[in-house]
């Protein structure tokens, strides 16, 4: 009996001490500074430098777009990879290799995979080499240092997170729901709008939960593939905290970070399940 107590306590205490010290007590440190200035004067202009100027704004704009249009892009591209991966392959070997394929970037650095995606993104790069030889541009097309080069990078390494939630959520789908959707005579696109996919909509917002707060929280991404000519929030983080050493304004950006990240997650939440009901 004490053995069993103990072990319980160890597996609710380790974790509840792992979550303080890695993350309770940073975020505490951080906000803290966020709200004091340089002599540990309590002040608030941090959060008015940021909000009431139109800089900081537009940076906010370019990171959450870019957050929102990489969620959306993969959860197109990843609902038909998932169907395909649970629905159409009938191999379980076929299935495990497109699964091994579909995760094993992850094994791989972002800094590797963002230097890769420099190469080929280049002016003469595979894609515009590829592009031009197919004959659907004159010139290279310039995407490096654009929003189009980062998208096209947050989507190849956050891809896989979509597809997984959604492909969880449609193998617990019962079959027999979908029978009987046919059964009454539903066409098979009916099926889907009304018995499928509203049965997988957990799976497409963990997937975009997942997508979007790691999207708009990208460091290494964007700073490699944009070449400084595209800011985003961490990027500015980064440079309060490694180059400007400013720990207090730095703060107040992650803090910002971090509230509108929550807020727009929070709004999406509920307006699902308002949608839902």
């Amino acid at each position: 009996m004490i053995n069993s107590r103990s072990t319980v306590a160890a597996l609710v205490f380790l974790p509840l001490l792992f979550f303080t010290a890695f993350f309770l007590v940073p975020l505490t440190v951080v906000a803290t500074a966020s709200f004091t200035n340089g002599d540990g004067v309590p002040t608030l202009a941090n959060y008015a430098r940021i909000l009431l100027d139109t800089y900081h704004w537009s940076v906010i704009a370019t990171t959450f777009r870019l957050g929102i249009v990489t969620t959306l892009i993969c959860i197109l591209i990843g609902y038909p990879l998932a169907w395909y991966l649970v629905r159409i392959v009938k191999f379980r070997s076929w299935r495990r290799l497109c699964v091994i394929l579909l995760i094993l970037p992850l094994f791989t650095s972002n800094i590797v995979r963002s230097f890769g995606w420099m190469v080929l993104l280049g002016r003469n790069g595979l894609v515009n080499e590829t592009l031009q030889m197919a004959g659907l541009t004159e010139r290279p097309l310039r995407l490096l240092g654009t929003e189009t080069g980062i998208l096209i990078g947050l989507v190849y390494i956050l891809l896989p997170f979509v597809v997984l939630t959604i492909g969880n959520a449609l193998a617990k789908i019962d079959h027999s729901l979908e029978q009987a959707s046919a059964d009454l005579g539903a066409s098979p696109a009916a099926t889907f709008w009304r018995v499928t996919f509203p049965l997988t909509a957990p799976g497409i917002a963990a997937g975009a939960i997942i997508v979007f707060a790691l999207a708009v929280s990208a460091y290494v991404t964007p700073a490699l593939l944009s070449g400084g000519r595209v800011t985003v929030l961490a990027v500015l983080v980064f440079q309060q905290y490694s180059s400007v050493f400013d720990f207090h304004y730095g703060g107040a950006l992650a803090v910002t970070l971090l509230v509108f990240t929550m807020a727009i997650i929070g709004i999406s939440s509920l307006v699902s399940r308002l949608g839902a009901r």
